[in-house]
C-alpha cells in the first residue's frame, strides 16, 4: 500500500495538538493593528480550536499527523 499524501495547503495553516485537537490561526492579525487595541491584539496571539465535524474533516486531511 503506498502512503496516502497529506494535503500540503492545509498543513501548513492547521496544527493537530497532542490531545487530537485542531489548532488553527486566529484571522485579523495581520493588518490594520493600529486602530486594535493592545487586549485584542493580545487575545489575537492565541489559537483559536476547531470542533466538531469541521475538525474532523481537517483530520481526514492530515493522515499522519
Amino acid at each position: 500500500m503506498p502512503k496516502i499524501k497529506s494535503r500540503r495547503g492545509i498543513q501548513k495553516r492547521i496544527k493537530i495538538s497532542k490531545k487530537g485537537k485542531v489548532l488553527i490561526k486566529r484571522s485579523g492579525k495581520s493588518h490594520l493593528l493600529t486602530t486594535k487595541s493592545r487586549k485584542r491584539k493580545r487575545r489575537l496571539r492565541s489559537p483559536n480550536t476547531l470542533e466538531g465535524a469541521s475538525a474532523k474533516e481537517f483530520k481526514k486531511l492530515l493522515p499522519y499527523d
